[in-house]
C-alpha cells in the first residue's frame, strides 16, 4: 500500500476530492490537508511522516510545505500538479484531471 497525500490551501475542494477518489484504490490510502491555518484540517508533521508520496495542487503548497516541514521532506516524492483553485468538491473536470495527472507519477 502507497499512502499518498494531497494538499492545497484550504482543504475544501481540490484535496478532498482527491482523497475521495484516490481512497478508493485497491494499493492506495489517500488523506488530504491543507497549507492555510484556516484549511478544514492543516496539514501536520504527522501527515507528512505518514505520506509515501505527496502532491501539491499548485507550487505555492510545495513551497509553503518546505519551508514548514523541511527536515521531515528529505527523500520524499513532492509532485505539483498544477491544479488551479477553479474547482468545486468532486467537480467532473476536476475529478478527470486527477484521474489523469496522479497515475503519472505512480506505478498503478
Amino acid at each position: 500500500m502507497k499512502n499518498l497525500l494531497f494538499i492545497c490551501s484550504r482543504n475544501q475542494w481540490r484535496s478532498p476530492t482527491a482523497e475521495t477518489i484516490w481512497r478508493k484504490h485497491a494499493y492506495l490510502n489517500a488523506k488530504s490537508a491543507g497549507t492555510s491555518p484556516k484549511a478544514r484540517k492543516t496539514v501536520s508533521q504527522a501527515d507528512i511522516r505518514w505520506a509515501d508520496v505527496i502532491f501539491a495542487m499548485e507550487s505555492k503548497h510545495k513551497s509553503r510545505l518546505k519551508a514548514e516541514f523541511t527536515r521531515l521532506l528529505d527523500h520524499k516524492p513532492i509532485y505539483v500538479l498544477d491544479i488551479p483553485d477553479n474547482y468545486r468538491y468532486m467537480d467532473p473536470e476536476l475529478v478527470q484531471e486527477l484521474e489523469t495527472l496522479v497515475p503519472r507519477y505512480l506505478d498503478i
